[in-house]
């Protein structure tokens, strides 16, 4: 019975436990199998608290047999980025300077997946503070992709994404500054979106870059994420950068499959040179499929997007090294050097040296550099008039198309180590991702195949307009179903890691 429920769907799942077919609690403790099984190979969680699990899964049983109605995803188990505040577990943004850092208070993120009746199974690793594209970063070590253990399984998001796609839980929380919810969903098979900016909460979620960061979903497919988005999306009022606008009909677009008369933009500028060519061949071969399901596919260029990368790379250091300075050693978190002799400076210095790793370390001093007087135009000021270039490249082109499309990544996932000392090798991961963070719009990864020279997914990358989530959902959802068509098998059955 463990094997069924770890195959069953999120939404097949939470009908069976609604039905009385199955309880939370089996659903839960199958999971929790699942990750004493393979997390001592794959590395996801950082925390996994058994007994608070079931505890809550018992919960929802119980609430389910006195008659409630919790919700559709009610005692279905979910893994939870370790960056939302939780205050039953540990909260550590992967990093030793906030080791072992119980919260006093729920992210609005987590309070919304309790209410819904969700089981938190614990927190998933990631790149330390958010900061990476593999899951190399993390203070307590390397999560690897399920697909293939010698390689990386994207990031930052990386332990969410391997968790899904290991079946070690059916949903995942991750965070989205420039590609690290789409770039691991596409590197492990997975669907995970971006929603629109505000369009989720970020009050609770530790900052990287404040302008940029953005909650959502990773699934198996597409209903499974649409649901999960709209489970923890809406209004907060403690948020000031919330949309205070209902959650686009997300999971209605995801059971509609028909795209037929859809204007499709496919982004010149995101296609060509420096790309996996069996990542260009899946792609290539999605876009006729598109046509093929009548949707109308035309190029669209979007020039600025060529200097997208370079402008995040200013924007995000220059936001981290403001929101990193909370982190002095004087409040929470690790103190180091405070025998009594030693300044309050000396403390903060001798802190931060030992409890920030060597990627957190580059991003503060680009940012506290492009920031500093005299540079402050030339770069920051600069790299924000990108920002609105690559805005008004968006909008001219939602003014002919209904959505845009691209690979998510230039190339499958990368051996592990083999992009750790090349630091601009590593940020090109996000080279299709990034602008839709700059833009503020929706995007979402669904697979799309294997590149024929590795076997390793691909994924496809859908962007709509700003709180036009749904679109991106009704064309994912129309891909999936036609690739099922074709290929008659779950894209996750190739994995090293299937049930």
């Amino acid at each position: 019975m463990g094997a069924e429920l770890l195959r069953m769907s999120a939404s097949e799942l939470g009908a069976a436990i609604r039905t009385g077919e199955t309880t939370s609690a089996a659903a839960t403790e199958a999971y929790l199998d699942r990750i004493v099984e393979v997390d001592g190979e794959v590395h996801a969680f950082l925390h996994v608290d058994r007994e608070a699990a079931l505890e809550q899964a018992r919960a929802v049983d119980a609430r389910l047999a006195e008659g409630a109605e919790p919700g559709p995803l009610a005692g279905v188990p979910v893994a939870h980025k370790d960056v939302f505040t939780t205050k039953d577990m540990p909260t550590t943004a992967a990093s030793k300077i906030l080791e072992g850092w119980r919260p006093p208070y729920d992210a609005t993120v987590t309070t919304r997946l309790r209410e819904a009746g969700l089981v938190i199974l614990g927190k998933t690793n990631m790149d330390e503070f958010a900061m990476g594209s593999s899951t190399e970063n993390s203070a307590y070590g390397t999560t690897r992709n399920p697909w293939d253990l010698s390689r990386i399984p994207g990031g930052s998001s990386g332990g969410s994404s391997a968790a899904v796609a290991a079946y070690e839980a059916p949903l995942a929380t991750g965070t989205d500054t420039g590609g690290s919810i789409r770039q691991p969903a596409a590197v492990c098979g997975l669907v995970g979106a971006k929603p629109t900016y505000g369009g989720s909460s970020r009050y609770g979620l530790i900052a990287f870059a404040s302008s940029l960061d953005t909650p959502g979903p990773f699934a198996r497919n597409v209903l499974d994420a649409a649901m999960l988005h709209e489970a923890f999306s809406g209004h907060d009022p403690r948020d000031s950068t919330s949309v205070d606008a209902p959650v686009p009909p997300v999971v209605e677009a995801a059971r509609r499959a028909d795209i037929e008369g859809l204007r499709v933009g496919v982004v010149k500028e995101l296609d060509g040179e420096g790309y996996q060519p069996g990542v260009l061949r899946r792609f290539h071969e999605t876009v006729e499929l598109l046509e093929g399901l009548g949707a109308k596919v035309a190029e669209v260029s979007c020039p600025s997007f060529g200097a997208a990368l370079a402008a995040y790379y200013l924007i995000a250091p220059s936001e981290c090294s403001s929101n990193l300075a909370r982190f002095d050693a004087m409040r929470y978190g690790l103190r180091v050097g405070d025998d009594g002799t030693r300044s309050a400076e000396e403390v903060m210095a001798l802190t931060r040296a030992e409890g920030f790793g060597p990627e957190v370390k580059r991003r503060i001093i680009l940012g506290t550099y492009a920031l500093s007087s005299g540079y402050y135009d030339a770069y920051y000021g600069s790299a924000q008039q990108v920002r609105t270039l690559v805005k008004r490249d968006f909008d001219a082109a939602f003014g002919s198309v209904d959505v845009l499309v691209s690979p998510t990544t230039p190339t499958t996932a990368f051996p592990i180590g083999e992009r750790a000392d090349d630091p601009m090798a590593m940020y090109l991961a996000d080279l299709c991702t990034i602008p839709s963070n700059l833009a503020g719009n929706a995007a979402l990864s669904v697979p799309c195949g294997l590149a024929p020279e590795d076997g390793l997914p691909v994924g496809l990358q859908i962007m709509a307009p700003a709180l036009a989530d749904d679109r991106t959902y009704r064309v994912g959802a129309a891909v999936e179903a036609a690739l099922a068509r074709q290929n008659g098998s779950d894209l996750l059955s190739g994995s090293a890691f299937a049930v």
